[in-house]
């Protein structure tokens, strides 16, 4: 497990950019369910403490939510920390192989689109919003 102080701050970042934290499978089960009933747009982080969700993910999707088009709905779930429910979220990602960090968009019933780490990494934040930018204007 990871120390509070290095998990605290990036909790606090997440929650700043406006993600809603999923931190135990029946709140991920319950977020799904939502989204099934009301055919809603969602984009999930899966959140990590490695240093491409600190240069690429976050501030990827910080800059990407400011776009007009975004998903109506906005959680995270951080890997290694909060690991049932990053688990439980994973089995609706499937076939994905676990990533992390990674982005899902997921409309209604299915999931639309996943980056997984290695779009991620190595890539600057603008190209991360990019990506989401054009997804957003596809499908939210």
């Amino acid at each position: 497990m990871y120390p509070s102080y290095v998990v605290e701050p990036i909790r606090q970042e997440t929650i700043q950019i406006g993600l809603k934290e999923l931190r135990t499978p029946e709140e991920v089960d319950a977020v799904i369910s939502e989204l099934r009933a009301t055919g809603e747009t969602a984009l999930f982080l899966i959140n990590s403490v490695c240093g491409c969700s600190a240069a690429s993910a976050r501030p990827g999707v910080a800059l990407a939510i400011q776009h007009t088009k975004r998903p109506q709905r906005l959680y995270s779930v951080f890997a290694g920390v909060d690991k049932e429910a990053t688990a439980r979220l994973r089995q609706y990602l499937a076939p994905h192989p676990p990533s992390s960090p990674s982005i899902a968009l997921w409309k209604g019933e299915s999931l639309l689109h996943f980056i997984p780490r290695h779009e991620i990494e190595g890539y600057a934040a603008r190209h991360v919003a990019n990506l989401l930018i054009t997804l957003f204007d596809e499908y939210c």
